[in-house]
C-alpha cells in the first residue's frame, strides 16, 4: 500500500511538474511573441526608405531657404552667418595658436604651417580641466584662468622664430565646441553657451571679455571672433583642400556647416531643424518631453551620441517591463535615464561574435544585468541596429539637403568634412550614412558628393581660423 502511494504521489508530481513546465513553456512564448511586436513596430515607425529620407532633405532645404530670406520665426534653423571673415587657402605659413572651449575642459593647440605642400609641424595639444569653481564662476573667471593657462603652454613649447614674433600681436583662434545660449551673460554669472553670429552683440562683448584677460595677463595674443566648432572644422578643411563645401558634426552634439557661393560661412544649427517628415516614435517623444528643452533640437535628438543610447536604453525598458526581458525584476539600472552611453552602444552593435559576448558585457557593466541569454543579446544587438541606422540615414539626408541648397547636386564635385566620435569610430554607423547618401543619389551623382573625415581631430579647426585671420590684418 505504502509503495502504491508513493508511486501515486510520485507520478502526481511529474504530472504537476509537466503542466508547470508547459506553462511557463507558453509564458516564454508569449512573452517572445511580445518582444518582437514591439521591435517591429519600433522597427516600421523607424524605417527611411529613400523617399522619406528626400522628404527630410527637401524640408531641410526648405527651412534653409525661410530663414535666410525672413527675420522671422518661420524656419527651426537659425542659419547664422559666421563671424569667420576669411577661409584659408593652403598657402599660409607660420606658428598658429587655438584655443577650443569644452563643456568641462579646453583645448590649446599650436602648429606650424609651411604653406601649400608643405607638412604641418610642431604640432602640440594640451586638454585642461576647468576647476568647478571655475564653471560655476563669471565669464571673466573663466577667461582669466584660460589666460593663466595660455601662458603657460607657450613657455612650454617652441617660440615663433620669425624676426618680429616678439613684438607682433599674434592671431588666437578660438572655437566653442558646444552650443552656447544666446542669453550668454558677460559678466556676474556663469556663461551659457549657444551658437554665435557675425552680428551677435553678446559674441562681441565675449570677444571683448577675452582680449582683456588676455592683455591684463601679458599676452600678446587677440582673439577676433568665437566660432562654433564645426566652423571650425570648415575653416581647417579648406587648409588642406579648397572643394570643401560643408563640415558636419556627429559627437555630442549634432550640426552642419557650409560655404555659400560668396564665400560667407553659414552656421546651419541643423541639431534644432525639425518637419514632419521625421520618423520620431513613442521613445523619441517621451526622451524629448523629459529633456531639458522639450521641443528643441528634434534632430540632434535623433542624430548625435548625447542620445541614441538613451533610446537604446528606453526601448529595451519598455521590453523588461512588459515582457520580462531580463527577468521578473526589472533591472534598477535600465530604468536610470542616460545610464547607457552611445560609445557603449555602438561596441555591442558591432559585437560579430557568435553569442555577442560584448553585447553581455556591456549589459553587465553598465546596467548591471547578469542573466542575459544569446536570443536576448541578439534582440539588443537589433534595437541599436534600429537606433543607429535611422540617426546615419537623417545625418546623410541632411548632407543631401546642404548640396541640394547649394545646387551642386547634378554635375558639381562636392567635398564634405565630418568630425565626431559617431562618425570616426563608429563604423557601422558611418557606413550606413554613406549608403544613404549613395541611394539618394544613386549610381550616376553619387560620385559628385565625398565624404571624408576631418583633418587634425577635434579642435584643430581653432589653429587654421588663426591662420587666415593672420593672413587676413597683413
Amino acid at each position: 500500500m505504502r509503495k502504491e502511494a508513493a508511486v501515486l504521489a510520485t507520478v502526481t508530481t511529474v504530472a504537476v511538474v509537466a503542466v508547470l513546465v508547459r506553462q511557463n513553456s507558453r509564458k516564454k512564448q508569449r512573452q517572445w511573441k511580445q518582444i518582437q511586436r514591439i521591435l517591429r513596430k519600433f522597427a516600421r515607425e523607424s524605417a527611411t526608405p529613400v523617399p522619406k529620407l528626400w522628404e527630410v532633405a527637401n524640408a531641410l532645404v526648405s527651412d534653409m531657404q525661410a530663414s535666410l530670406v525672413s527675420q522671422e520665426e518661420t524656419s527651426t534653423l537659425n542659419m547664422l552667418v559666421s563671424y569667420a571673415a576669411s577661409l584659408p587657402k593652403g598657402d599660409e605659413k607660420g606658428l598658429c595658436y587655438g584655443l577650443n572651449l569644452r563643456g568641462t575642459n579646453f583645448l590649446i593647440l599650436c602648429a606650424r604651417l609651411g604653406g601649400r605642400n608643405e607638412p604641418v609641424s610642431d604640432l602640440y595639444r594640451k586638454e585642461i580641466s576647468i576647476p568647478p569653481n571655475v564653471l560655476s564662476g563669471t565669464s571673466q573667471v573663466l577667461f582669466d584662468y584660460i589666460a593663466v593657462e595660455l601662458a603657460k603652454f607657450v613657455s612650454e613649447h617652441p617660440p615663433d622664430d620669425t624676426l618680429d614674433a616678439p613684438e607682433r600681436e599674434k592671431k588666437l583662434g578660438f572655437t566653442v565646441s558646444y552650443p552656447v545660449d544666446q542669453a550668454a551673460a558677460t559678466s556676474g554669472s556663469a556663461i551659457k553657451w549657444k551658437s554665435f553670429s557675425a552680428n551677435d552683440t553678446v559674441e562681441k562683448a565675449l570677444v571683448n571679455d577675452i582680449n582683456r584677460a588676455l592683455e591684463e595677463h601679458g599676452l600678446k595674443f587677440r582673439v577676433f571672433s568665437l566660432v562654433d566648432d564645426t566652423v571650425g572644422n570648415l575653416v581647417g578643411g579648406r587648409y588642406y583642400n579648397n572643394g570643401i563645401v560643408a563640415s558636419v558634426t556627429l559627437a555630442m552634439g549634432s550640426n552642419a556647416a557650409y560655404v555659400e557661393p560668396n564665400e560667407a560661412v553659414i552656421n546651419s544649427e541643423w541639431g534644432n531643424f525639425n518637419c514632419s517628415n521625421l520618423p520620431v516614435t513613442e521613445f523619441d517623444s517621451s526622451l524629448d518631453s523629459e529633456s531639458s528643452n522639450p521641443g528643441c533640437r528634434i534632430f540632434e535628438k535623433l542624430t548625435s551620441a548625447m542620445y541614441l543610447g538613451e533610446i537604446v536604453r528606453r526601448v529595451l525598458l519598455k521590453m523588461a517591463q512588459e515582457t520580462a526581458l531580463f527577468g521578473d525584476v526589472v533591472p534598477p539600472k535600465l530604468a536610470t535615464p542616460y545610464q547607457l552611453r552611445s560609445p557603449d552602444m555602438a561596441a555591442m552593435h558591432q559585437d560579430t561574435s557568435e553569442d555577442h559576448g560584448v553585447v553581455g558585457e556591456k549589459l553587465k557593466e553598465n546596467l548591471g544585468i547578469t542573466n542575459s541569454t544569446p536570443m536576448v543579446r541578439e534582440v539588443v544587438a537589433e534595437v541599436c541596429d534600429i537606433v543607429a541606422e535611422r540617426g546615419a540615414r537623417l545625418a546623410g539626408a541632411g548632407i543631401v539637403g546642404i548640396i541640394k541648397k547649394l545646387g551642386r547636386i547634378e554635375s558639381r564635385k562636392s567635398v564634405v568634412t565630418v568630425e565626431g566620435g559617431l562618425y570616426e569610430h563608429y563604423r557601422v554607423f558611418r557606413n550606413y550614412l554613406h549608403s544613404s547618401v549613395w541611394e539618394m543619389l544613386g549610381s550616376d551623382r553619387s560620385d559628385n558628393v565625398v565624404i571624408e573625415h576631418s583633418h587634425g581631430g577635434s579642435g584643430a579647426g581653432a589653429v587654421f581660423l588663426a591662420a587666415c585671420q593672420n593672413t587676413k590684418s597683413s
